[in-house]
């Protein structure tokens, strides 16, 4: 058999763990029309959705797991779904940006849904399972 380049599960536990374990994190969503993406390296108001009960800058994001590692694949999801509580968003929006405030605002990853819009109302995103197979975030 053969050697096999590789990066370690172990290195990419701890690379994602730096950016993620003990960071306070935040999540802000933005327009259909918005170009906002892997690009962003912080987060960014151009494009971010405005109504009734929304705050520029979006939600607290609980982070409660640390960077998990099954095998060589590391992951890490928000321990709880992102909630918008009583707001009016009539303008359509596709994504949600979560950020690092504790990192001079890191953007970690821009995520896309169906497009929706809120009428005073809550919008829900729920979390998947933190793990290999289904962790917001994961590197194999």
């Amino acid at each position: 058999m053969a050697n096999t380049q590789a990066i370690s599960g172990a290195m990419k536990q701890v690379a994602l763990g730096a950016v993620v374990n003990s960071k306070t994190l935040s999540a802000a969503l933005y327009l259909v029309s918005a170009t906002t993406d892997g690009a962003n390296t912080v987060y960014t108001t151009t494009g971010e959705v405005t109504g009734s009960g929304y705050t520029a800058g979006g939600v607290s994001c609980t982070n409660g797991n640390t960077a998990g590692l099954t095998g060589t694949t590391t992951f890490w999801t928000p321990s709880a779904s992102l909630v918008y509580t009583t707001v009016t968003l009539s303008t359509a929006f596709d994504a949600v940006m979560i950020y690092s405030t504790t990192d001079s605002n890191r953007n970690l990853g821009v995520f896309t849904f169906g497009s929706q819009t809120v009428t005073a109302g809550t919008l829900t995103l729920t979390m998947p399972t933190n793990n290999s197979t289904t962790g917001l975030i994961r590197f194999a």
